[in-house]
């Protein structure tokens, strides 16, 4: 093997090696938001919460989740790209061990709601770390760690989760040291929190940002050993041209004609709010209480939750091999059409439901029909609309307003978040028949919306793109 190709590998794989570590924020990011699912039930009991307390309890952290995406830009300019991990670490796991011992439901918000500050954090700086220290042509690769890792948390939330309620018998049984399952739950967050800080601490800072600090030769150094860069002068300076453009970036320049905002910021918010408004986190934070209600026991219910998340995880996959071959408004067309189909279905089959104990129950064929579309909606999903919003989200605006808008599109999407996983239990209460219709007619509404707003990004240079949109057409297709 040639010097050269050996130089290769071993960039390659540094460069890996800190991305994974980076991305250990989106695993965290994914645990946590999932880790709830098998202790709803569980703890609804324990603290007697009606529906409305219910969901607020376990949409609460949502609102940390704005906050830390909000500030987690800022801090980092100010702090460093690392300090600000280490401090999401720290949150998981204050809010991992706070959540297991609360004594009550307004400390187990207060709790939840912190560690959402360190989800919010780790959505943002994990992605901008990736891509600030990846090399041009793989880093498409290495930020999908991002996605992966999300998918990858919520299905090691669930089945830890799953194997906990089975040691106990159930997740309101006492497991270890007179303490509840359901609360292990929330307390095995701290392994992966405490990984993810000792991890970070061991990152090279972004060349980025010591740069921005005139730290030229840590930032050389950097760019040298892991993104393999040659003439690392010629890139200190692109980087620091950029800088000097960021500087004059603010808010104000979203401002547009349309709605006080530009075009293209609308697309970007609405695609963050559709993405929310289908209800795929009804599915990865209520879906043990749906299996229970077609007819598993508790053990059946947390398991089916674990394949649920496998098939995401295969899924997001898929969705990363075809995105750049296939083309973004195909995808999402496909996606909405086959969320529609099923949440339409499942609307239908919890029509023919019955009540017994409290519970809806669900007679066959119907239940298997909502098994079955249950996790077809969770493949159109999680190939679709789960990961090509983010892709869109970091790719469709102009350099220019890039990091205002991704902030604005990301505080949307923790809002419409925070509405739908809160609305839940309400809805549910009206009849779940209403729920699954509710995300079924904004699935067909998002049809529409991609398929007259939204512009193809596929193959297109970042500096190419506008803040005027402007669809495809036939023979061809218009910049965004």
């Amino acid at each position: 093997m040639s010097e050269k190709k050996r130089t290769a590998g071993r960039l390659s794989a540094r460069v890996v090696g800190i991305s994974i570590a980076a991305a250990l924020g989106g695993f965290l990011f994914g645990f946590d938001t999932a880790v709830i699912n098998g202790a709803v039930d569980a703890l609804a009991g324990a603290f007697d919460l009606g529906p409305a307390l219910q969901g607020f309890a376990v949409s609460s952290a949502l609102l940390g989740c704005a906050v830390g995406a909000w500030f987690a830009g800022s801090l980092a300019n100010r702090l460093g790209r690392i300090p600000v991990m280490v401090i999401a670490a720290v949150l998981f796991l204050a809010s991992s061990i706070g959540s297991g011992l609360a004594f009550g439901v307004i400390d187990l918000i207060v709790w939840r709601v912190i560690g959402g500050i360190g989800v919010g954090a780790a959505s943002v700086i994990a992605p901008a770390y990736i891509a600030e220290v990846s090399p041009a042509k793989v880093r498409g690769r290495l930020g999908s760690l991002q996605q992966l890792a999300i998918v990858t948390g919520i299905f090691t939330a669930l089945l830890s989760n799953a194997l906990l309620a089975n040691i106990a018998g159930s997740a309101a049984n006492v497991l270890w040291f007179g303490i509840d399952a359901w609360r292990w739950m929330f307390m095995v967050e701290a392994i992966p929190a405490i990984v993810y800080g000792v991890m970070a601490l061991r990152l090279p800072e972004s060349p980025r940002f010591l740069v921005a600090r005139g730290q030229i030769d840590k930032a050389s150094q950097v760019l040298f050993d892991f993104t393999g860069e040659t003439d690392v002068n010629v890139k200190i300076e692109e980087i620091r041209s950029t800088l000097n453009a960021e500087k004059r970036e603010s808010l104000s320049d979203l401002r547009g004609d349309r709605f006080g905002l530009k075009p293209i910021v609308w697309v970007g918010i609405l695609l963050s709010v559709f993405q929310q408004f289908v209800g795929i986190n009804v599915i990865f934070y209520y879906s043990t209480t749906l299996w229970l209600s077609v007819g598993f026991d508790e053990s059946q219910a947390l398991m089916t939750s674990v394949f649920t998340s496998v098939t995401n995880i295969v899924v997001t996959i898929v969705a990363i091999l075809l995105v750049d071959k296939v083309g973004r408004r195909p995808m999402l067309l496909t996606g909405s059409i086959g969320m529609a189909v099923t949440l339409g279905m499942m609307a239908v089959a919890f029509s023919f439901g019955t009540l017994q104990d409290g519970s809806v129950v669900l007679p066959q064929p119907w239940s298997l029909i909502a098994l079955i579309c249950a996790n077809g909606f969770v493949v159109f999903f999680g190939a679709t609309w789960g990961p090509l919003v983010w892709v869109l989200l970091g790719e469709m605006f102009p350099n220019s307003i890039r990091a205002g808008a991704l902030a604005v599109a990301a505080a949307a999407q923790w809002v419409a978040n925070f509405f739908i996983s809160t609305t839940f239990p309400a809805f549910a209460e009206i009849g779940l028949t209403f729920a699954y219709g509710f995300y079924a007619f904004f699935a067909v509404v998002s049809f529409f919306f991609v398929f007259y707003q939204v512009p193809e990004t596929k193959g297109r240079e970042l500096e190419t793109m506008t803040d005027v949109v402007n669809l495809p057409r036939r023979g061809g297709s218009k910049r965004a």
